[in-house]
């Protein structure tokens, strides 16, 4: 998609007859920038392309062309695929998002949240990614993901977690790797600032169990809070009060179906011995 946009924008300065330089000077960018927008180097933005159009003089159905091409090509940049071009994983942008946060809440209802996997667990939901890691990078994720797990111990901030029993029965290794999360989560659990909830299967409903998602607060976003979703495509960050209001009457449905302290320790035993029976 950017490559097409490129190929457009170029076309259409080439049709007419200005100069990268004075095209730059029409709309206030380097002519270096020009090139690098139509190599497909550089994706500009839409504001952008919309000067670009003008500049060029383009008809109305070419603008709403261009429009809808730059408009796909950023959802394509911010893909999973889009976003890991170029580096071999996304662990330190998403740490520096953490230690930005002074509460973190995280619902997964599939997978034990990163912040609380083992170096082995997190390494096998590596390997399942569906961009693949190189061996290298494979080695650096699991890394910087063990590595942003340090921040659960500053007693300043405040970690909530609320976990599917289906999450926990997943397995995407061998029943000793299992049964290895299992100490992991029943030890931070025990931790004075971290709150760590559990969904049993057969909880009375308080909502539906949706894809998973945190919440982040901090002294940066004004006490509103931030909430990112990692979908199938791409990961999506919602900012609007409302929306984030929703995910925060979630959390709260959420958290009535789950087991808390002793009991939630008392429910991991009870699946890490239905793991081993079953298996035996």
């Amino acid at each position: 998609m950017r490559h097409r946009l490129a190929a457009e924008l170029r076309h259409l300065r080439g049709l007419s007859g200005i100069s990268g330089r004075e095209l730059g000077r029409r709309i206030a960018i380097s002519q270096s920038k020009v090139s690098r927008i139509e190599s497909g180097s550089v994706l500009p933005s839409m504001p952008e392309v919309v000067a670009w159009s003008a500049a060029v003089e383009a008809s109305p159905a070419t603008r709403s062309r261009l429009a809808s091409l730059t408009r796909g090509a950023h959802d394509e940049a911010r893909s999973w695929r889009g976003l890991l071009h170029g580096r071999g994983h996304l662990q330190d942008e998403i740490a520096r998002r953490e230690a930005l946060a002074t509460r973190i809440r995280t619902y997964q209802h599939s997978v034990v949240p990163g912040l609380l996997q083992t170096a082995e667990y997190a390494r096998r939901v590596f390997s399942l990614f569906p961009v693949p890691y190189s061996d290298d990078d494979l080695a650096a994720a699991v890394a910087s993901r063990v590595e942003r797990q340090r921040l659960v111990f500053e007693p300043h901030r405040r970690f909530d977690f609320l976990i599917t029993e289906a999450a926990l029965r997943w397995r995407p290794g061998p029943l000793p790797l299992l049964l290895a999360q299992f100490d992991r989560l029943a030890s931070v659990s025990t931790l004075d600032n971290v709150s760590l909830g559990l969904i049993p299967n057969d909880a009375d409903a308080s909502t539906t169990l949706s894809h998973g998602f945190v919440i982040y607060y901090g002294p940066h976003d004004g006490g509103d809070g931030l909430v990112t979703v990692e979908m199938a495509h791409r990961p999506v960050e919602v900012t609007d009060s409302d929306d984030i209001e929703l995910y925060e009457n979630r959390w709260t449905l959420l958290q009535r179906m789950a087991v808390f302290d002793d009991e939630a320790r008392e429910f991991l035993d009870a699946v890490a011995r239905h793991a081993r029976s079953a298996t035996s």
